[in-house]
């Protein structure tokens, strides 16, 4: 199971899905799109510093004060996330 942590100042995203063999797996292909999504729009759009750890099975995004723009970025990616997690209740959570 993937687990989403959405925190003031920070998201951490952890686990693997499980929903099908690696390379085959709508579940993880989606969060991660979404998350590799959000790190470049963050670093190309936005003006805000942000520091990642990206390793297998997990991902950390940490910011400080954010501009309007990374706040909105931040909130699709919520939105996305949450999509995924309500279609795959099994294969995703929301923590």
């Amino acid at each position: 199971m993937i687990e989403v942590g959405v925190r003031k100042g920070g998201i951490m995203i952890s686990g693997h899905a499980g929903y099908a063999p690696a390379g085959y797996d709508i579940v993880c292909a989606g969060v991660t799109a979404l998350t590799q999504g959000l790190v470049r729009s963050m670093e190309g759009l936005a003006d805000d510093r942000i520091e990642t750890d990206i390793e297998s099975g997990m991902t950390s995004i940490q910011y400080g004060d954010l501009s309007e723009k990374g706040k909105l970025l931040i909130d699709s990616f919520f939105i996305g996330i949450c999509m995924i997690a309500e279609e795959f209740p099994d294969y995703v959570r929301i923590t």
